[in-house]
């Protein structure tokens, strides 16, 4: 076999592709992350992660990639911190990664792990304030606001849940929509039950034009759209973004199916609908979206990777 061939070739360094790689290169599979530039995913612009278990003070997010790639690298793995442009092949032809620095990688099967993006306002302030105030994952971050009021910027049943989750720690949670009440994207069902929560306030019409704050939020400037008027919510401490995630996919059209919203589309919980092909993590679960869940599918894609050169090597 050529020596230059992987066995797996894993695309994203976050939790998925991570745990993935461990579990392959521990099975002695020969095993290249192409990570991505800058790698790590969503953790990378997360601070404090108190719901991983392992770590009962608490973890850095950079911290706790560079704990998962230390283990990783234990094993062999080989790194190659570049971004995908394209992908090709089959399990009889062997699968070729094309990545933005012009190099080719071949593998013997694939695992895809490159997450979804939060969608962001994309204004300045909110982007200097990101992991400082500014978050797109309540469930991640909200217990660091108790006592503290937030804003929850989106109309959904994303926002919805967001909010509702922020009031078992914030005295007031303001949910902000650009549209107006009776063209909520929320079930009635949810906007109902988050209308029902006394600490819940809902602002229409209303869009942020900028965030405060030096070196944490301390208050979001807003425009209702229309009366043009704008006022500072000052009380506002914590901004969380629930207008969406955008997976990582756009690589892969014609490759493998993509489902609903562009998110991989698998059967068997980890095969994608072309033989040879894993997919772990948020570019496929656009459901729960967290770091424990991404290793737990890491974990799972490796195996059915493993299984499958087991079975083709017979």
């Amino acid at each position: 076999m050529n020596s230059d061939i992987f066995d797996v070739l894993i695309l994203g360094g976050g939790p998925a592709g991570l745990t993935a790689s461990i579990y392959t290169s521990r099975a002695n599979l020969k095993t290249l992350v192409i990570s991505g530039q800058p790698s790590g995913g969503q953790l990378m612009l997360t601070t404090d992660v108190e719901n991983y278990p392992g770590f009962p003070d608490g973890i850095l997010g950079p911290e706790l990639i560079e704990t998962f790639r230390k283990q990783s690298l234990k094993f062999n793995t080989e790194f190659k911190d570049e971004n995908v442009v394209s992908v090709s092949g089959s399990k009889d032809k062997k699968f070729i990664v094309k990545t933005d620095s012009g190099n080719t990688y071949e593998g013997r099967t694939l695992i895809i792990a490159t997450g979804a993006t939060a969608k962001w306002l994309e204004l300045p302030s909110e982007q200097r304030l990101r992991g400082k105030g500014v978050s797109a994952c309540a469930t991640c971050d909200g217990f660091f606001f108790k006592g503290k009021n937030v804003a929850v910027v989106g109309g959904g049943d994303t926002a919805m849940e967001e909010a509702l989750f922020l009031t078992k720690f914030s005295p007031k949670v303001y949910v902000l929509m650009r549209g107006s009440q009776d063209k909520m994207k929320a079930s009635k069902y949810m906007y109902a039950k988050a209308s029902a929560n006394e600490k819940i306030v809902f602002h229409f019409n209303t869009e942020i034009l900028d965030v405060l704050g030096g070196e944490f939020v301390e208050g979001v400037k807003v425009v209702n759209n229309l009366t043009n008027e704008t006022y500072v919510m000052e009380d506002v401490k914590g901004l969380f973004l629930a207008i969406g995630h955008k997976p990582n996919t756009e690589f892969l059209e014609g490759f493998v199916t993509l489902g609903k919203l562009g998110y991989i589309q698998v059967s068997d919980n980890t095969k994608t609908s072309k033989e040879g092909v894993f997919v772990a993590g948020d570019v496929s679960d656009y459901k729960y979206r967290q770091a424990i869940t991404a290793s737990g599918l890491g974990c799972m894609a490796a195996l059915d990777a493993e299984k499958f050169l087991s079975e083709h090597d017979k």
